[in-house]
């Protein structure tokens, strides 16, 4: 049994082929998935999946990338949802300093705003980072995140910021890039978190993992993600799958 924490079945990369691809999903063992809205087009679309589907959760937020776009109304759109039976944390949000789309100070305000939103809700929250992990954990700390806990999502920096992490009650999900052959820090990380604060994700469509490295991701291949980790921990697929679902399971309080 596994289960993919962030999908993105909701973008126009599954349009035509979204259900052969969740029975693909079916068929490799993944049980569980949230599917990530991050915009006024993917959000409604994750509601809509997960409704469908007993086992598929959505998450709902916005994206550091299109932060300039984000409007109050978006945020109490947002606000609303979280009461929604099928939605079980609030995110993607957090900061992107590899594209020049949003102001970095914008950002760092919707930022905010969302962590506040995601505490008033009690729901736990999901983090984009790309580039900015000194400025996304200070903001973090601030605004007392550790209330609700998170999830470092496709975590991409080294281990020195790992226990800052674990310490505000954040669990570190890895992804495609664990696999890859030159990926020196993730496979650092995998081998370095407890077992106990480890999640899996593909991200689909981003980030395949390796041997389908620059194609279409989708969540079949969070099984590769699993293998991998199983191989630098030393311990047994089955181990890693069984406990990174229990902890996806107790993180979004599902209950089975």
């Amino acid at each position: 049994m596994l289960f993919d924490t962030h999908v993105h079945l909701n973008v126009k990369q599954f349009e035509n082929d979204r259900e052969e691809v969740m029975k693909r999903a079916k068929d490799a063992g993944v049980e569980y998935m949230v599917i990530v809205g991050f915009d006024n087009e993917t959000i409604p679309l994750a509601i809509h999946i997960a409704e469908e589907n007993p086992n598929i959760y959505a998450a709902v937020g916005w994206h550091p990338v299109d932060a300039i776009d984000c409007t109050d109304e978006d945020l109490r759109r947002i606000e609303a949802l979280a009461s929604h039976p099928k939605v079980v944390a609030i995110g993607e949000m957090g900061l992107d300093y590899h594209w020049d789309k949003s102001p970095k100070d914008i950002q760092i305000e919707v930022f905010r705003k969302q962590i506040r939103l995601a505490k008033k809700v009690k729901l736990p929250i999901i983090i984009h980072n790309r580039e900015a992990t000194s400025d996304i954990l200070d903001i973090l700390e601030d605004e007392h995140a550790e209330e609700v806990g998170g999830i470092m999502h496709c975590y991409n920096d080294t281990v020195d910021y790992v226990e800052r992490c674990l310490h505000m009650n954040f669990f570190i999900s890895l992804g495609g890039p664990v696999t890859f052959k030159n990926a020196k820090e993730p496979k650092e990380v995998a081998k370095e978190v407890p077992l106990n604060r480890l999640l899996i994700e593909t991200d689909c469509p981003f980030l395949a993992p390796h041997p389908n490295r620059g194609k279409r991701n989708e969540p079949a291949y969070v099984q590769l993600v699993a293998e991998k980790i199983a191989e630098l921990k030393g311990i047994s697929f089955e181990e890693v799958s069984q406990t990174t679902t229990e902890n996806a399971l107790q993180f979004f309080k599902i209950n089975r």
